[in-house]
């Protein structure tokens, strides 16, 4: 029965020392190829690309010197702009893994040809050759290609892996442009030295090693692309990203508008910095060098930088980024920038000796702390934002290199035309890049503020779980709003936010302010402290007791915090607050901290005011005396009112004895919390003392959430209780069961597990289903199940039904009822393939996909499955694309040809076939078939019949009872007086119909014979 749903994926067997280093490198085996193929690929195309970059500056400085180096930046602004809009134009007319392909093939081949036109010299105009505008060219395009080949890359590895795979993977791929500083770096002289590095033509050959590294580099893109073809969509794409800027624009506002403009600035000023720090460095070198020894310097210059920089970015940056936070860490680089700037600026450092540092330490840094500061920047953005605010920083960073060579050129002209010497025009530009550094750092400063407030709204609608955020800046500033004079419910929600980042420290930071908040933040600030109290700061929470006109609910925390915190405190003090006429909350809360912590006769006295509270006429006396009873942690010789208090007439003592219940521990009354679910009522206070038992219940609730005899609604109940539960045995359970479970069942479970907090049910999942294999392999079971229902629907088709009808006129009633039922069990199933999806992939792309296909209008349906196309990566991504399209059943069950094998049957043999799948079967469709054997007199295997009898479901127990009246009345006479027992009313009134037409019918025969 269950091979039928089989998978062929297999998970990967490594030996253990591979299998470590995979965890020290973060990685799941499944991830290891396409990593390890991206990384060679971007490494061999990086490593093109800086031989280019060290041979074509040499060549442009050899022939021009630096001064035209910032026409270069404004014609890499133009070039940069345009390969990006026509980069963006080709992924609309052609498919995306043609796209990445073809652009790493254009490049080498642009580059073979510019080669060639160094060698022609013939002069175009005077004092110009061709050769000399080749050069230009080709520093050009070396500028150009760095954007074009880190766009490739990040969409190449964005298709590849989903945006949890990312986060593991993409720094490895990163790194390969790290690791070939290095080899570049350090093969870069030896390659010149055995072309020649006194003759020119050695730094053209460099050229043309350069291309041949690229295309290997594109070779093995090509071979990548190809083996994961089903993670790219097969045709191009049509949503434009100008709508996208449009909708993002109009929804920027106030402090979320702010952001992204300083946000944008922040990127625009370290772009500034980088042309500007490499417009002095290179003219600093083509003072000192020839062409061929600035293309030898370079070469060890990026070597040993490629070795800091791996050291940095694999060993320090998240080291440091979590030691001093997101901000401190971005202004490192700023802050050496000023530094070595303003050292350089009074002489203390020599000019090259300085932009000789300012150099190393930018390109160290930039491409480590700045790289990986830089998405936890864009965590506060809304993800439907976030796309159009990077495609505006795209534009910007262009125009910011352009804009940086128009001041070049402004300050190289002003120093011709006023006649500054050499070293001052070097301390204006100096003095440029301190200035350019100090406003980076006050753009740090306002992005700070601007982060943490959207940090501080977030957390106000309820948006804070799942993002990377700087706890060092968020704590600082929430602390700050506490203290300064701010609306009551930003307090509150800065409150909330506290206890979830700071729950050990959040003691030390509300009690100095417990005297200055209004009674209605007093008690959800004791409430949290109590959490985790700490007796440093108990003098702060006496104060308020000494304050007049406490409420009885702040009075009632602050007490409990007292003796709590000092529970060698004489307890004496408290009968004072025994007395009847004290408010009940404050009095419960007394006589449950005698109880707890009193002596005997302490405890006698409690228990005497406890008992007067349980038994009193008033509610509220009984509720608080309830809630009392779970404070004191243990209930002694109250326990004999527990039975009286579950019956309660009060719906809200009911609800707080059983949280009491739960408090306390009490084993032999988990059946009443368990009873508890099966009542709206008291479903909430149940669900809530189940939570907070944990482990304790666990096997109780999985008993009921797997027995098939209990009802729907409540085994529901019992699975979310398990989800809420949250433990490692709770998420066990879940997974374990949403492997074994089908239908109804494993969408509830899918479910519960997606809206646990901080991806706890996805990253459960992922780890114990051998990642992503084991969730793709779930999938392909609903595909299998999904093509089974299509065999059924091709097989029984509505004429061949209509041949069976007693009428021959129509389609049997029961025949349209069982099409009806396998279209809905389609329905369920894809709705299980896209909550599956969303163990893989982005939530809202999975949603909006979904929501796009619901529509009755096919452009509707284009867009989701376009959506779909794009992101899919799984591998039977076609036949998913092709079941949600409008086919025909034909062709949806020939997409799924690669999974299941499709025999054509007659439609009395596909009847049986589907009672054979019966445990995959949704119920209604299950009874379907009974009817439709029924009416057609089709036989079913008597195994069948028999299991079906016993079927948990009422209604599939009558078709059975219906199809027995045809198929076999012997064996219907004999199971009659047993069935009319059942216990659903349905079954057993059939059955005693059923039973009743018999005996008439015995009689009748008896009468008959009796005449004859």
């Amino acid at each position: 029965m269950t091979t039928v749903f089989t998978t062929s994926s297999t998970p990967t067997v490594l030996n253990p020392t591979v299998r470590r280093l995979l965890g020290w490198l973060n990685l799941r085996p499944e991830e290891l190829e396409r990593t390890g193929l991206l990384f060679a690929s971007y490494m061999a195309f990086s490593i093109g690309m800086s031989w280019l970059e060290a041979s074509s500056i040499a060549l442009f400085l050899g022939k021009y010197g630096a001064a035209l180096l910032p026409w270069i930046a404004i014609a890499t602004a133009l070039a940069g702009s345009g390969l990006g809009i026509i980069y963006s134009r080709l992924q609309s007319l052609l498919p995306l893994r043609k796209v990445v392909v073809l652009v790493p093939m254009i490049i080498p081949i642009v580059l073979i040809l510019l080669r060639f036109g160094l060698s022609i010299d013939v002069e175009l105009v005077s004092g110009l050759t061709f050769a000399g505008v080749t050069v230009f060219l080709l520093k050009l395009w070396a500028e150009a290609i760095y954007t074009i080949a880190d766009l490739n890359t990040s969409i190449t590895a964005n298709q590849l892996f989903n945006i949890r795979e990312i986060k593991r993977t993409y720094s490895l791929v990163s790194s390969g442009i790290l690791v070939a500083d290095i080899l570049s770096g350090f093969t870069l002289p030896l390659l010149l030295g055995f072309l020649g590095s006194n003759n020119k033509n050695s730094l053209y050959n460099i050229i043309i090693c350069s291309s041949i590294m690229m295309i290997i580099g594109t070779v093995i893109l090509i071979q990548l692309t190809d083996r994961y073809r089903q993670s790219f969509p097969d045709a191009p794409r049509k949503v434009t990203t100008s709508t996208q800027i449009e909708v993002g624009n109009r929804q920027l506002k106030g402090p979320l508008r702010r952001y992204s403009i300083i946000l944008v600035i922040f990127f625009v000023i370290s772009q500034l910095l980088l042309n500007l720090i490499e417009f002095q460095f290179f003219e600093q070198l083509d003072n000192q060098f020839s062409a061929e020894q600035i293309a030898s310097f370079l070469g060890i210059f990026n070597g040993f930088l490629g070795i800091f920089e791996i050291i940095t970015q694999w060993f320090l940056s998240s080291r440091l980024i979590e030691r001093w936070g997101v901000f401190i860490t971005a202004c490192v680089l700023p802050g050496i920038i000023v530094l070595l700037g303003g050292l350089s600026l009074v002489d203390l450092i020599t000019p090259l000796g300085g932009l000789l540092f300012l150099k190393f330490f930018d390109e160290l840094l930039r491409y480590t702390l700045v790289t990986s500061v830089d998405p936890v920047l864009y965590q506060t953005i809304p993800d439907h934002l976030r796309n159009p605010i990077q495609t505006i920083r795209g534009i910007s960073t262009p125009l910011a290199t352009g804009s940086m060579g128009v001041i070049i050129l402004f300050t190289l002209g002003l120093s011709d035309r006023y006649g500054f010497t050499p070293e001052f025009q070097a301390r204006i530009f100096l003095f440029q890049t301190v200035f350019f550094g100090v406003g980076w750092l006050i753009s740090i400063f306002f992005l700070r503020q601007g982060y943490v407030k959207l940090l501080v709204m977030s957390a106000e609608r309820g948006q804070l779980s799942g993002i990377n955020f700087d706890l060092r800046a968020m704590k600082q500033a929430v602390i700050a709003a506490l203290e300064n004079p701010s609306p009551e419910a930003e307090k509150r929600s800065c409150i909330e936010l506290l206890s979830q980042l700071y729950p050990e420290s959040i003691t030390e930071v509300l009690a100095p302010l417990l005297t200055r908040f209004p009674q209605e933040l007093v008690k959800p600030s004791l409430e949290v402290m109590l959490l985790h109290p700490d007796p440093q700061y108990v003098d702060e929470v006496k104060q308020l007791l000494r304050q007049p006109n406490l409420q009885p609910d702040v009075l009632a925390v602050a007490l409990r915090y007292v003796w709590l915190t000092q529970p060698n405190l004489d307890l004496n003090q408290l009968r004072s607050y025994l007395r009847s006429e004290v408010d009940p909350t404050v009095r419960g809360t007394a006589a449950a901290l005698m109880l707890r912590l009193g002596s005997s006769q302490q405890r006698a006295e409690a228990t005497h005011a406890l008992r007067r509270m349980l038994t009193h006429q008033r509610e509220r006396e009984r509720v608080m005396g309830c809630k009392a009873l779970g404070d004191a942690q243990f209930m002694q010789a109250l326990r004999i009112y527990i039975p009286q208090l579950l019956q309660d007439r009060s719906l809200e003592v009911r609800r707080a004895i059983l949280k009491a219940i739960a408090a306390t521990h009490l084993e032999e009354y988990y059946s009443s919390l368990i009873r508890g679910l099966y009542y709206p009522s008291t479903r909430n206070a149940s669900m809530e003392g189940l939570v907070s038992l944990e482990n304790e219940v666990l096997a109780d609730l999985t008993a009921l959430a797997t027995n098939p005899n209990k009802p729907p609604l409540v085994k529901l109940h019992a699975w979310n209780v398990i989800g809420q539960i949250g433990t490692l045995e709770a998420l066990d359970e879940l997974v374990l069961n949403l492997t074994t479970s089908w239908g109804a069942t494993r969408r509830n479970i899918l479910r519960i597990l997606l809206k646990l907090p901080h991806e706890r049910g996805i990253n459960a999942v992922l780890d114990r289903l051998d990642g992503r294999r084991g969730v793709e392999s779930l999938i392909d079971q609903e595909l299998i199940l999904i093509g089974q229902i299509y065999a059924a629907l091709v097989d029984l088709k509505q004429d061949i039904l209509a041949i069976h009808s007693p009428s021959q006129q129509r389609e049997p009633n029961a025949g349209q009822l069982l099409r009806r039922a396998l279209r809905y069990q389609h329905k369920d199933g894809l709705e299980r393939i896209f909550l599956l999806l969303r163990f893989l992939y982005p939530s809202s792309a999975i949603q909006a996909a979904a929501y796009c296909l619901q529509s009755d209008h096919y452009s509707n349906i284009a867009r989701g499955i376009e959506i779909l196309d794009n992101t899919l990566d799984i591998p039977h991504k076609q036949a998913v694309l092709t079941i949600v399209d409008r086919r025909i059943d034909q062709e949806k069950l020939e997409a799924l040809s690669e999974l299941m094998t499709y025999a054509p049957m007659l439609p009395a043999e596909r009847l049986r076939d589907l009672v054979a799948l019966r445990h995959f079967l949704d119920d209604w469709p299950l009874a379907c078939c009974f009817h439709l054997a029924r009416e057609a007199r089709w036989n079913l295997t008597a195994d069948h019949t028999l299991q079906c009898i016993r079927h948990p479901t009422d209604f599939v127990r009558e078709a059975v009872l219906s199809y027995l009246t045809v198929a076999s009345p012997r064996a219907l006479i004999k199971l009659l007086p047993m069935m009319q027992s059942d216990s659903a009313p349905l079954v057993s009134g059939h059955a005693r119909r059923l039973l009743k037409r018999v005996e008439e019918q015995r009689r009748l025969k008896e009468a008959k014979s009796g005449s004859e």
